[in-house]
């Protein structure tokens, strides 16, 4: 009975931690918004780029659609500089935006009417709540793992992640050094 205990614990572990590993090596985050005009209309056709050295691409480009909308995904963490252009109109130009791992960020754009040489540079910081998405992911490094006062189960790390609730009180694996 005490073999079987065991092996659902183990089976349980791999199940919650082996999709991590496999999907955590190319964390993927993405930029999404809503481009406008001075007077707070939407602008369909706004060409978005995102450049980082994060992308083996260096830079992905897309249109915002009929609502002024665009979402731009499977982007790697890092830091970016984001363009808004349009005929017609200021380009405007983020820089230094830092993406974080498996985050959604909202990035909104206020084009003015303007010459077609003129961009506008708006410097900022990556916001600190993904309002999109409701995932919460934790990540512990091993000298994190080593210095955290549990008693080396898997149900004790769980509970030091912020909203895990519970745990089991049994006799589950212990994690090794």
């Amino acid at each position: 009975m005490n073999a079987r205990r065991v092996f659902v614990c183990l089976a349980a572990v791999a199940v919650i931690v082996l999709p991590g590993f496999v999907y955590g090596q190319t964390s993927q985050s993405a930029l999404a918004g809503v481009v406008k005009d001075a007077t707070g209309a939407v602008l369909p056709g706004v060409t978005v780029e995102a450049a980082s050295p994060a992308l083996i691409e260096r830079v992905l480009s897309f249109t915002t659609d009929s609502s002024g909308v665009y979402r731009i995904v499977d982007l790697r963490p890092g830091v970016y500089t984001i363009t808004f252009t349009l005929p017609g109109f200021n380009a405007v130009k983020v820089e230094n935006f830092e993406l974080r791992a498996d985050f959604t960020a909202t990035v909104n754009a206020d084009l003015k009417v303007g010459e077609l040489n003129e961009t506008v540079t708006v410097t900022g910081e990556a916001p600190l709540v993904d309002v999109t998405s409701t995932t919460k992911t934790a990540v512990y490094n091993k000298e994190a793992l080593e210095n955290l006062p549990n008693n080396r189960q898997i149900q004790s790390l769980a509970q030091t992640i912020p909203g895990v609730i519970g745990g089991l009180n049994i006799d589950g694996p212990r994690l090794e050094r």
